[in-house]
């Protein structure tokens, strides 16, 4: 049995919008664009975004630490930051 990967980009997934909502390309460009901004500023607020039965988009912070450099192996400080982060709901964990 073969497993055959899919992967998905931008143009796709706005063109399967298109098909499936029954609009215009631009329009579904104009809609994911308004999503992704607003689950950003969302986030950039310290805020999360959650779809029902899809997930949760969040923010995590991630503790400063030491790292190597795998060419030199000299150890390398990385910097606190934070990270977007997404978990699956229920009924997209059951689906996949």
């Amino acid at each position: 049995m073969t497993t055959k990967l899919f992967n998905m980009n931008k143009a796709e997934l706005i063109a399967r919008l298109s098909e499936d909502a029954d609009i215009t390309k631009t329009q579904a460009n104009a809609a994911l664009d308004s999503f992704v901004d607003a689950v950003t500023k969302t986030l950039k607020g310290g805020g999360k975004v959650t779809l029902v039965g899809f997930g949760t988009f969040s923010v995590s912070k991630r503790v400063a630490r030491n790292g190597r450099n795998p060419q030199t192996g000299a150890v390398i400080k990385i910097k606190a930051k934070k990270v977007a982060k997404f978990k699956a709901g229920k009924e997209l964990s059951a689906r996949i």
